[in-house]
């Protein structure tokens, strides 16, 4: 078998986050010997998040079996989900912003044996979906856990009390059209009507310079989705919520803002 040396787009601070994470874990469990230390470990299981590797790969290049390398990632990634932040604490970040973006994503999933509740129509595929807040400058602030993709935008961030909690903290909030109908104070853009053909030329300039506030969101959603984990989950679908999770806190880490 032929290996190469290859690189992952993340700074030592991140590593050595990890590392610590897993070291600490390991002292207080009073863990014995392991196959890979706590900073081998944590640079397998960013090289699967990042680099989206597959346990067979990882394996071959970290010289240690499949099901072992399984289970360091599994390990790693559930350390970092504890530390993400429940909706209520990020609010606390959220109240303090000019204003907040709003946005849903469907990462792409394997088909299960329960496929229907997955199917997203709008995308026409399988997957689960997101809820997504973002800042004024399009970075990530929070990830909503994970629900079939099915589920509408405006359905799912009701379920998570997302259109609640912006409310309660007065947080003027832009969101597309999936979104309409959230009142409080989530702001979507002009929607025509079949009594209404034509919006008038205040309204279009109204939603033109909406989309362009909202196009930062979706700077947001292509940052999460440089995670090449998320680019099709190869698991059950119950566990996107700790991978989204875990990656939010990573990120929030490499970024160096939001991070606690």
């Amino acid at each position: 078998m032929l290996s190469y040396p290859s690189t992952i787009s993340l700074s030592s601070r991140t590593l050595n986050h990890l590392a610590d994470r897993i070291r600490s874990h390991r002292n207080q469990r009073r863990s014995r010997w392991r196959r890979l230390d706590a900073g081998r470990q944590a640079l397998l299981a960013l090289a699967h998040l990042r680099n989206g590797d597959t346990y067979t790969r990882l394996a071959a290049g970290f010289e240690i079996g499949v099901s072992t390398a399984w289970r360091y990632v599994q390990e790693a990634v559930a350390l970092l989900a504890t530390a993400a932040d429940e909706l209520d604490t990020a609010m606390d970040r959220i109240r303090r912003l000019a204003y907040a973006i709003l946005d849903g994503t469907l990462i792409p999933i394997d088909r299960v044996a329960d496929q229907k509740p997955y199917y997203s129509g709008k995308h026409k595929r399988h997957g689960v979906n997101v809820q997504v807040i973002a800042d004024a400058a399009g970075r990530l602030v929070w990830a909503s856990p994970a629900l079939p993709g099915s589920v509408h935008d405006l359905t799912a961030a009701r379920t998570h009390g997302i259109i609640e909690a912006l409310t309660r903290v007065d947080v003027m909030t832009f969101a597309d059209k999936g979104y309409q109908g959230a009142r409080g104070s989530v702001h979507t853009p002009f929607k025509r009507h079949h009594y209404r053909p034509k919006l008038s030329r205040r309204q279009t300039a109204v939603n033109r310079a909406h989309a362009k506030i909202r196009a930062r969101g979706e700077r947001a959603i292509a940052t999460l989705k440089t995670w090449k984990s998320l680019a099709k989950l190869r698991c059950c679908p119950r566990q996107a919520t700790t991978i989204v999770q875990a990656i939010l806190v990573l990120y929030h880490v490499e970024a160096n803002h939001y991070a606690g």
